[in-house]
């Protein structure tokens, strides 16, 4: 239980994942009013790499990129089940219904659309990092429960209650 605590306890992890320097400053000092700890990668072929080494907790995606764009690096990581279980917030200056139902196709949580509202996204945040941690807390559960069904207690007590 010590270290299950110990997962409780830990301060999440947010990838920002922009090929514009400037985005990745600008949600940066935003996350700076969530206990977070920040990771940035420029690009999606970065991102992937970045996440097979260390799983964030939620992952702020730029749809608009060279080399891979967010929609591809996002139906990676939902159809890895290494992965599939990340949050997704897809940030985008895309807002045709067409380029949405790309994202959902993709296998995305949310949407934030450029311009940037402090708020919006702060909130949109919270909510997915508070759901990530109830999902990992549910499948630790789970996990325990499971273990406890495959090695029950034998009753010490014969049939009589003696």
């Amino acid at each position: 239980m010590a270290q299950d605590r110990n997962n409780q306890d830990k301060v999440p992890t947010v990838l920002v994942v922009d090929d514009n320097q400037q985005n990745l400053e600008l949600i940066q000092a935003y996350l700076e009013d969530v206990e977070c700890q920040t990771k940035a990668a420029h690009d999606g072929i970065e991102a992937l790499d970045m996440v097979a080494r260390n799983k964030p907790d939620l992952i702020l995606l730029d749809v608009m990129m060279p080399k891979m764009s967010g929609f591809e690096v996002c139906r990676r990581l939902k159809s890895n089940p290494q992965t599939s279980d990340i949050p997704v917030i897809m940030v985008t200056a895309l807002n045709e219904f067409g380029d949405i139902e790309r994202g959902i196709d993709s296998g995305t949580d949310d949407f934030v659309s450029k311009p940037i509202n402090r708020l919006e996204l702060l909130t949109r945040i919270r909510t997915m990092l508070k759901l990530k941690h109830l999902t990992d807390r549910l499948q630790r559960t789970v996990a325990y429960l499971s273990e406890i069904e495959k090695h029950p207690q034998i009753d010490e007590t014969d049939s009589d209650g003696q």
